[in-house]
């Protein structure tokens, strides 16, 4: 079966998906994975949080019907897991942990260029319209979609409570977290292992550049619908979930070839709502 040669979109055929590698200079040789193994990692971090998000979250929380801050907290251990995880397959794959080869093997480098592979600085600038584009999709698109997505499909429907955002606009709510530093803390990690060092880390570090010997070309499509369909533990979301991953996070990550572009337009929200807790701990809304 034909191979895809991700750093010059060539056939070569005859390899097998243990040994495809990603050979241009400066890139550490990075094999592709099998379809089986793609999957069988995408299930090794979509199972564990659904768990957690539909049985566990409910199970500890003081008011089952509105697990919020409980769900946030144990959705968290589920992102550790994820870091974890892209640890031990980094290890397996190249026997040490040192940062120089998570920064490659991981693309948590200098965006290179589409054309010569080289790394450019300039391309930074294109971080810009990638953040303005998932903040207008997220601002003014996201609502319309999941409406939709739940109109198609109703049993999808996110359960009342389970929305952190609304559970943090009841007066009752701001009350408590007045003062809360720790609630704040919690939200910290949290957002840190979501859009840095858990899903991103895994999504765009770990399985992008390992995509396209299975899926070509399309490998950046195939890596954001797989982490829309991640989202079991908030399937209100899967669409836009999808949408967002494909255009916002897998596509500039996989043009440039640095998983930064996906950590930084993924990590918007995170910054709004750690400021926005941040007010209501500090007494200021």
């Amino acid at each position: 079966m034909a191979t895809h040669d991700i750093t010059q979109g060539s056939l070569v055929a005859g390899e097998s998906s243990k040994t495809r590698t990603q050979p241009h200079q400066g890139i550490a040789q990075i094999p592709q994975y099998s379809l089986r193994k793609i999957l069988l990692i995408w299930a090794a971090a979509a199972l564990p949080m659904a768990l957690l998000g539909w049985v566990v979250a409910p199970a500890l929380a003081h008011n089952p019907q509105n697990p919020g801050f409980e769900r946030q907290a144990v959705l968290t251990i589920g992102l550790v897991w994820q870091f974890a995880l892209v640890m031990l397959l980094i290890y397996q794959e190249a026997g040490n942990l040192r940062w120089s080869t998570i920064r490659q093997r991981l693309w948590l480098q200098t965006p290179r260029s589409p054309r010569t592979g080289k790394p450019r600085g300039r391309l930074w600038w294109w971080v810009i319209p990638f953040v303005l584009l998932t903040a207008l999709f997220d601002l003014q698109l996201k609502g319309i979609v999941d409406h939709f997505w739940v109109s198609a499909f109703p049993f999808l429907t996110e359960p009342r409570g389970f929305d952190l955002g609304s559970a943090l606009a009841t007066p009752a709510a701001k009350a408590q977290l007045a003062g809360a530093w720790d609630v704040w803390g919690l939200f910290v990690v949290s957002a840190l292992f979501n859009t840095f060092v858990g899903e991103e880390l895994l999504f765009r570090g770990l399985l992008l550049p390992r995509m396209a010997g299975v899926f070509g070309k399309r490998d950046w499509v195939m890596n954001g619908l797989l982490f829309g369909l991640y989202h079991l533990h908030q399937p209100w979301g899967i669409l836009s979930s999808a949408i967002d991953g494909i255009v916002c996070y897998a596509l500039p990550s996989r043009m440039f070839r640095s998983a930064w572009f996906g950590i930084i337009a993924h990590s918007g929200q995170s910054l709004f709502l750690a400021i926005l807790i941040l007010g209501l701990v500090l007494r200021l809304a």
